[in-house]
């Protein structure tokens, strides 16, 4: 059987690596799955998501002149609308646990929204009221009592 790029084929894991999966395919031909065209969410080791003797479907990513065959279980997900291989882990609890902390605000006004028929002038009275109630908040939350650094090496 020949294989070409761009076709989703059925195989079996043979073996698991750190760096991916080796697929069992037809005619005694192997190909490998690389770490990243596992899943579309995180993948930390293939184990997570493979066993050895698993049935998969996987798309042909090309198929080199030595006869290397590079598989995607992802890019299959993907045409086939399937849920992902890695089992006990959705998308969305996996990106929960990469989430970058966010800096808390230092100033939390009231949020107001400007009628669309405002003129210049009124729209920077706001924006200059606006702005000396965040630099007196600032100014509050700077005076603890300690002096500060400064480059001059002078005190404030």
């Amino acid at each position: 059987m020949q294989i070409k790029e761009g076709e989703i084929i059925v195989g079996k894991i043979s073996g698991l690596t750190d760096f991916g999966a080796f697929v069992d395919i037809c005619d005694g031909k192997t190909g490998m799955i690389h770490i990243s065209e596992i899943s579309t969410s995180f993948v930390n080791k293939p184990e997570d998501c493979f066993k050895i003797g698993q049935e998969v479907r996987a798309v042909v990513l090309s198929v080199s002149e030595q006869g290397k065959i590079s598989l995607s279980t992802k890019r299959a997900m993907q045409l086939e609308n399937a849920q992902s291989p890695c089992e006990g882990e959705s998308e969305k609890e996996n990106s929960r646990k990469y989430q970058r902390k966010q800096a808390p605000n230092v100033w939390t006004g009231p949020k107001q929204t400007q009628p669309a028929g405002d003129s210049f002038e009124d729209m920077m009275a706001v924006f200059k009221k606006q702005s000396e109630e965040k630099m007196a908040d600032l100014k509050r939350a700077g005076n603890t009592g300690h002096s500060g650094y400064s480059r001059r090496g002078g005190n404030r």
